[in-house]
């Protein structure tokens, strides 16, 4: 299976604020299919790295406008339905009012491409409907903004709560095999193994 990033650039706005972001979005697969995970800024980017190959779903980790905001045109640009977890639609609608992602994800949910299966494993926390993609048998995770290199994400905002997003790393994440490689939603991989040794310095902190 191959794994392909994309950065796109573009704004996350929230409670009033809009800060300047660059966004990992993961295209999955092979040379004939592939899914999409996020659909961040930049739709004609993204279609241009899927080069003609079929994308069998565009799946969102959550709802946060950086992740979001390309969705409506990246789906036209490849034909491909949009999922994004039902716990998020107040999200999407700040973005998208009007339009509704063409499926809802689910915890346990299954999408096989390229000869590989991702699981959907649900990790509200920073959002309500934050998902994670897990490939078991590539050892790779697809965190989105739930899990990054040095911690969990951003939990100071409207719909987010810290908490919930240590509970949702220890029960879903951190009982991963420890050489499980993580691709998140901004900046630089990282692994299991070395995230979860700092678990409780990062309760200690509170972020």
């Amino acid at each position: 299976m191959a794994v392909e990033r994309v950065v796109t650039h573009g704004t996350f706005s929230l409670d009033g604020g809009t800060w300047e972001v660059d966004n990992n979005v993961w295209i999955v697969g092979d040379t004939e299919q592939v899914l999409i995970v996020d659909a961040a800024h930049d739709a004609a980017a993204i279609a241009d790295a899927v080069a003609g190959r079929r994308v069998l779903a565009i799946v969102l980790t959550h709802g946060h406008n950086d992740h979001i905001d390309a969705a409506l045109d990246l789906r036209r640009l490849v034909d491909a339905p949009v999922w994004l977890h039902p716990d998020d639609t107040m999200l999407w609608e700040d973005v998208h009012d009007g339009h509704v992602p063409d499926g809802d994800l689910a915890a346990g949910q299954r999408f096989a491409v390229g000869g590989h299966e991702l699981v959907i494993r649900h990790t509200p926390g920073h959002s309500p409907g934050a998902v994670v993609l897990h490939d078991a048998g590539a050892g790779v995770l697809f965190s989105g903004d739930t899990l990054f290199r040095g911690g969990p994400g951003a939990t100071g905002r409207s719909f987010s709560d810290f908490p919930t997003i240590i509970r949702s790393i220890r029960e879903q994440l951190l009982s991963l095999p420890p050489d499980t490689v993580v691709h998140t939603g901004h900046g630089d991989d990282t692994t299991i193994g070395a995230e979860s040794p700092d678990l409780d310095a990062w309760i200690a902190r509170g972020h």
